[in-house]
């Protein structure tokens, strides 16, 4: 009986009658021949016959052709060939029963170094002369394409070998026609093109030997974008030179030098200074005998194999018994990882170790291993590998070894391995490797230049095919290359050649994750926000939080998730799309819609937890939102609700957006009326207003009249308290009441005719003021809304006092003050201390006016409230100008003036600027108090307040002064009217 597969698959009997086997008999047939001696279950028979997709009718079909093949080797004789296994199907064919065994068997004996290279090359021929043709020639399944790349390249290695041997006993004339036909079949192999290129010159056709080179040059840039390596660029010149060493020798060859089996090392490598520093360190570092590992991570496409390669070039000169280097194939298309039993045989073979002394056993061929290496510099790159298992039987005992080892997945459990993990390349260095791909035109255009770069994420991989595609279209311009990548829906298809791809490569990753950790890839995909939170994750994938925070964690290790700050994850934005992509073809619709509502509804209920610890006196004007069915552990006091908030604000923007454009409006009108408060007061008023926006939209569209009041309610308070726009604060307010009283809405009407209040303070209509103010506390009291009602107490205390009536406006705050303490209100007990503080200094008691602010001023600064902390200086500033203490309030006008700016808060800035013009006369400088004095005038003037006249009659009266007559005495004739600080619920 005798099996062939180096060609048409065929299983040759002895006997004339010997059934034959069908097309797929004959495929199931070489795949156990391909592993004989290894039980194949049905799975994996099913899984190479047909890959992802097998019929429902697979497994009726393997046994089928399993009783077909026992009947052909029973008709032959040879039924106890394939035996049944408790792990599956096994094949053992008998010595010289299978021409792949015989072919590796004769290309293991054939020795390395010999006195007659002859009988070398001679035993090569034989074990080359087993082909027939195409291996697997005649046969079609899902394996065949992947087995036969393998087999070819073990073909292809012995050729070379074979070349080298003859090229070293003069017979380049017989090699010429043999290479040429190789090299026309497989152009890009380089080592190939290289002894052809040497047997054309050394039969005298050097024209000929360069046309290769050059026809070589232009496949590999055509179709990898990349330039040749030095040993082929060297040659190239040599012939071109006719270096004499380069003839044929008329003795023996000599002994081939250092073993060196790393690939080429791309001349167009740029950056990774600090990453080869660390590298080099730690190899200084470490004394004789001892191994030195680095285990190099990093996302796909990051570089981590092109780093160790060009790392073992570099110090190639230290370890001179060998540059070792094997593929693990964890991530390579169309192979199965490579297991440590046959990884030890290729760095075995690569050592010179015989096939016919290398042991069947994994243990033992680990201990060959360590024995081979003991004593030896080597160095050892073993690439891409899957994980810890797969590496162990691979590390050398004793020895002064270096092993670089690269893997997607951080190898945590590789103890005394020196860590590296790899980022995307800083923007200097992807600007030089962009550059030296794509030459003139990039330096023509460096802004285009970062575009693409940016749109690439400064991925190495993605950066150079970017660069080999413009190289290769002459007349396209970088602009016009980052105007196709800007288009989302096709910038992974434009990162990809018919060789390697950027989404490929993401494939491959995604591909060994395990299926809850890809359920969890595709979901992060769908969420809008910038980041994600374990507890966030968890609502997105409907999990406990634990659970999801594991999950977060393997997809970290495994490269496809980033983390720039402890318990938060997010992707390379080319990996966020391939999520996104992956969701759309993998995730159902349905399923898909079910995971952002339970994202959205967890944003939503977290959001207002927070928001009732630091706003507890509003929980009754706030949509109530139930607890999900898997909720995280909210914030339990201030300090985490605040951390929780400004942590997610831009996630919560994000979500309110996705909300509006996706048909999930009520979630934004419930999302903005949620973070009104804490976005009104802690200065996020350009947040606020696209919410607001959008949330009025949203109430619009849907005919929510009670949604669309409370929204103009809202986007009025920003107006009013941020930008001082008072006219259309107060159009605002009056849309909002007229559609209150419309739809019965008592809450909303209370709330609007206090607004209405507050408006009239700042424009000193207090008549009006105090109307309206009554009118809303009589509502909010009939509501029972103590929040409500404390804020028109303020507002009435502040009518009193402008009127003179100093009693009864301590009363009133006093009131305001017990409510906003006994419901924990900070912000409004902040806003009247600093009410009190006025008060006390309209009454010229001026110690307890400064001991108010500054406890207004204590709570601001504990709970962000920057507007408020802006309004405690400038009044304590003013209280400090009323005591004669000019340089206290100089400088706390001048703190009040830059915190102001800082959050383009008009009405403190013109307050800040009208006190520092009156310190500033006070001390007799008057050219800066001209200078504060025209800048209040233009704010005061913009925001349409009475305190631009006032402000214009003191610039008149400082004019005379500027001759420079004496500077006036202290005065507190005039101070800038401060605005109420009392916002909207």
């Amino acid at each position: 009986m005798r099996f062939t597969i180096l060609g048409p698959v065929e299983a040759l009997a002895p006997g004339p009658d010997s059934p034959g086997l069908a097309p797929r008999h004959r495929a199931v047939l070489a795949y156990l021949l391909l592993h004989a001696g290894v039980a194949i279950s049905t799975d994996r028979l099913i899984d190479a016959m047909w890959g992802p997709l097998p019929p429902d009718s697979a497994r009726a079909q393997i046994q089928t052709t399993i009783a077909a093949i026992r009947r052909m080797l029973r008709a032959s004789g040879a039924d106890r060939m394939l035996a049944t296994r408790p792990a599956g199907y096994v094949i053992t064919p008998e010595p010289g029963q299978l021409d792949l065994h015989e072919f590796t068997n004769l290309i293991a004996k054939a020795p390395a170094t010999s006195e007659d290279p002859r009988d070398t090359a001679d035993q090569i021929r034989t074990a080359l002369a087993l082909w027939r043709g195409e291996p697997l020639a005649d046969i079609t399944a899902h394996y065949v394409q992947g087995a036969r790349a393998r087999l070819n390249g073990q073909r292809l290695t012995a050729v070379e070998r074979l070349a080298d041997l003859e090229l070293s006993l003069g017979r380049h004339d017989d090699l010429i026609d043999e290479l040429t036909v190789h090299a026309a079949a497989n152009p890009l192999r380089e080592r190939l093109c290289c002894q052809l290129m040497l047997a054309l010159h050394r039969a005298g056709r050097q024209p000929d030997a360069l046309h290769v080179a050059r026809e070589f040059r232009a496949a590999l840039a055509e179709e990898q974008g990349l330039d040749p390596g030095h040993a082929f660029s060297k040659l190239e010149q040599d012939i071109l030179r006719d270096e004499p060493d380069l003839r044929a020798s008329a003795t023996a060859p000599a002994k081939p030098q250092g073993i060196n089996f790393l690939p080429y090392d791309v001349p167009d490598f740029t950056g990774r200074e600090g990453e080869l520093d660390g590298l080099t360190r730690q190899l200084a570092s470490n004394s004789g005998g001892v191994v030195t590992i680095s285990a190099i991570d990093g996302m796909a496409g990051v570089g981590k194999t092109t780093l160790a390669v060009h790392m073992g070039h570099r110090l190639a000169d230290q370890f001179p018994d060998g540059q070792l280097f094997v593929d693990l194939q964890a991530h390579t298309v169309g192979q199965a990882p490579l297991d440590a039993g046959a990884a030890l045989e290729v760095l075995l073979g690569q050592l010179g170790v015989p096939a016919q002394h290398i042991p069947a056993s994994v243990a033992d061929r680990a201990a060959l291993w360590r024995s081979e290496l003991s004593g030896r510099r080597v160095l050892a790159v073993l690439d891409n590998a899957l994980g810890t298992d797969q590496i162990r039987p691979l590390l050398p005992g004793a020895s002064r070894a270096l092993i670089l080892i690269t893997s997607r997945r951080r190898l945590i459990d590789l103890d005394g391995a020196h860590a590296l993990s790899v980022d995307v390349l800083p923007a200097a260095d992807a600007v030089e490797l962009f550059t030296a791909i794509v030459g003139e035109r990039a330096a023509a255009e460096p802004l285009a230049v970062l575009d693409v770069l940016q749109l690439c994420g400064f991925l190495p991989l993605a950066v150079r095919i970017a660069a080999a595609r413009l190289h290769h279209r002459p007349r396209w311009t970088v602009a016009y290359l980052a105007d196709r990548l800007r288009d989302q829906r096709r910038r992974l298809a434009e990162l990809a050649t018919s060789e390697r791809g950027v989404a490929a490569a993401f494939t491959l990753s995604y591909e060994q994750l395990t299926p809850d950790q890809q359920r969890m890839f595709r979901l992060l995909g769908l969420q809008p926000g910038r980041d994600i939170s374990p507890e966030a994750a968890a609502a997105l994938a409907g999990l406990p939080p634990e659970q999801a925070e594991m999950l977060l964690e393997d997809l970290l290790d495994a490269h496809v998730l980033i983390q720039h700050q402890p318990g938060r994850y997010t992707f390379h934005d080319l990996l966020r799309e391939h999520a996104l992509a992956t969701a759309a073809t993998q995730e159902p619709l349905n399923a898909q819609h079910e995971a952002l509502g339970r994202l959205l509804h967890h944003y939503l209920h977290t959001a207002s937890t927070a928001i009732d610890h630091l706003y507890p006196e509003g929980k009754n004007r706030r949509p109530r939102i139930p607890a999900p069915d898997t909720p995280a552990p909210p914030p339990r006091n201030e300090a985490e609700a605040i951390t929780w908030l400004d942590s997610e604000r831009v996630n919560l923007m994000a979500v309110g957006r996705h909300a509006a454009d996706h048909d999930w409006r009520p979630h934004t009108s419930q999302l903005a009326a949620t973070l009104h408060r804490y976005l009104l007061g802690h200065a996020h008023q350009a947040d606020a207003l696209v919410l607001h926006g959008l949330a009025l939209q949203a109430s619009r569209r849907s005919g929510d009249t009670a949604a669309e009041a409370r929204t103009l309610l809202d986007l009025g308070e920003v107006h009013f308290w941020w930008h001082g726009a008072y006219e259309q604060a107060a159009e605002h307010y009056r849309h909002a009441l007229n559609l209150a009283r419309a739809s019965g809405d008592q809450g909303a009407a209370a709330r609007a005719l206090q607004n209405l209040g507050t408006l009239s303070i700042r424009r000193r209509d207090y008549d009006r003021a105090h109307d309206h103010c009554a009118q809303s506390l009589a509502l909010f009291r009939e509501l029972g809304d103590r929040g409500g009602e404390a804020r028109c107490l303020t507002d009435l205390g502040i009518v009193h006092e402008r009127q003179g009536r100093y009693e009864d406006a301590h009363d009133h705050h006093r009131q305001a003050l017990h409510v906003y303490r006994e419901t924990g209100s900070r912000i409004g007990e902040t806003i009247v201390l600093n009410n009190i503080g006025l008060l006390y200094q309209r009454q010229g008691h001026y110690d307890q006016a400064r001991h108010h602010h500054h406890d207004a001023l204590e709570l601001s600064r504990r709970y962000d409230f920057p507007g408020d902390e802006a309004e405690s200086l400038n009044a304590l500033a003013e209280a400090a100008r009323s005591m004669g203490d000019l340089a206290r309030a100089a400088a706390e006008h001048d703190t009040a003036l830059t915190l102001a700016g800082e959050f383009s808060y008009r009405p403190e800035q013109a307050r800040a600027h009208d006190g520092l013009a009156h310190v500033h006369r006070d001390l007799g400088r008057i050219d800066l108090a001209h200078d504060h004095a025209r800048q209040a005038l233009e704010l005061y003037t913009a925001l349409a307040v009475p305190e631009a006249e006032e402000i214009r009659t003191f610039i008149t009266e400082l004019a005379p002064t500027a001759d420079g007559p004496e500077p006036p005495e202290t005065s507190t004739a005039h101070q800038p009217t401060p605005g109420p600080a009392v916002p909207g619920p």
